[in-house]
């Protein structure tokens, strides 16, 4: 060895320490869930909602595309079960059911009304894809600095209820019948491609 190499082994161990080191089997680009909380405060009348109340809810529902996955609960200072049973009726139109307890919200309910929470996970994983370390040289034993990011970052994207990358599940749900054949009844009561018939295509220009 001449000493001429020295400066270009130098070189060579500045670059291997330069972007993202992962000397684990667990990735360093995890899924980090975020949520967000939509509100809307309803006239309540006794222990149930106003009249005209349920259908604006309704609409709301609509307007952020209430899908699975949201968690919807109610904040009743009156404490009644009739506000819940008018909300349900619309969710279970939807397959869903109400959550018992409420987030904390800002501003407090106003007197003479109920507030309806629908709290909306997102899972993302921050920082990839990350090409920030070269492949090689290597002498600190690290994989790539993209080393996960396909996997989780596809996990991130598929998970039905984002919640689940946190606490997971409870033990009886996964022994639900309904909740595990729900994609296969979707699967089934789809309709076959091809049900309306072949669209005719030609290279001919006019035709």
């Amino acid at each position: 060895m001449t000493f001429k190499s020295l400066p270009l082994i130098g070189l060579a161990l500045a670059l291997s320490a330069c972007g993202t080191v992962n000397r684990g089997l667990e990735s360093v680009h995890q899924p980090v869930v975020q949520r967000t909380d939509y509100v809307i405060d309803l006239a309540s009348s006794g222990d149930r909602l106003a009249p005209g109340e349920r259908d604006r809810l309704d609409g709301w529902f609509r307007s952020i595309d209430l899908s699975y996955g949201d968690r919807v609960s109610i904040d009743d200072p009156s404490g009644g079960y009739g506000v819940r049973s008018d909300v349900d009726v619309l969710l279970n139109r939807r397959g869903m059911a109400s959550l018992r307890g409420a987030p904390v919200t800002p501003g407090a309910v106003p007197p003479g009304s109920v507030r309806v929470v629908v709290s909306r996970a997102t899972a993302s994983v921050p920082g990839c894809p990350d090409w920030s370390r070269p492949s090689s040289p290597e002498f600190v034993g690290s994989t790539t600095s993209n080393y996960g990011c396909a996997t989780n970052a596809a996990l991130a994207s598929m998970v039905a209820d984002p919640t689940d990358l946190i606490q997971g599940r409870e033990a009886g749900t996964a022994l639900d019948t309904v909740v595990s054949s729900k994609a296969i009844r979707v699967y089934r009561d789809a309709a076959p491609t091809g049900t309306t018939g072949l669209k005719n295509e030609t290279t001919k220009k006019g035709q």
